[in-house]
């Protein structure tokens, strides 16, 4: 099972991209699904997570009312869209499973399954 990470590139301040997650493996209908980000010289660090169900989604403070976490488990694929993007946004975003359905996940270390990471870059 692979996750790939998509839609990330070149946007000025103030831009919207929309990023997407899918699975070579129907594995995300059963996992809660993040999103994390790392800027350069930085530690990795959450940016959202969605439930399994989709009924219930979590968002860095830093990010909040500017992004929006989705999924369609049809589609096997996760979203994040970015919106009013600022220059402190850029970073290389992952995808990310969580195995543990019985609690959310805030931290890298509670993920099992990451993606290979889309750069995005705002620039000023």
């Amino acid at each position: 099972v692979q996750l790939q990470a998509s839609g990330g590139g070149l946007v000025q301040t103030g831009g919207s991209l929309r990023l997407s997650c899918a699975a070579s493996g129907r594995t995300i209908p059963a996992y809660h699904m993040g999103w994390f980000r790392q800027a350069p010289g930085k530690e990795r660090e959450f940016v959202a997570v969605i439930t399994r169900s989709g009924n219930n989604t979590y968002y860095a403070y830093s990010v909040k009312g500017r992004f929006t976490i989705s999924r369609d488990n049809a589609k096997n694929t996760v979203y994040l869209q970015m919106n009013s993007l600022k220059p402190e946004d850029t970073a290389v975003y992952y995808c990310a499973r969580d195995p543990n359905p019985l609690r959310v996940g805030f931290r890298a270390r509670e993920y099992d399954l990451w993606g290979q990471g889309t750069l995005v870059t705002v620039s000023s």
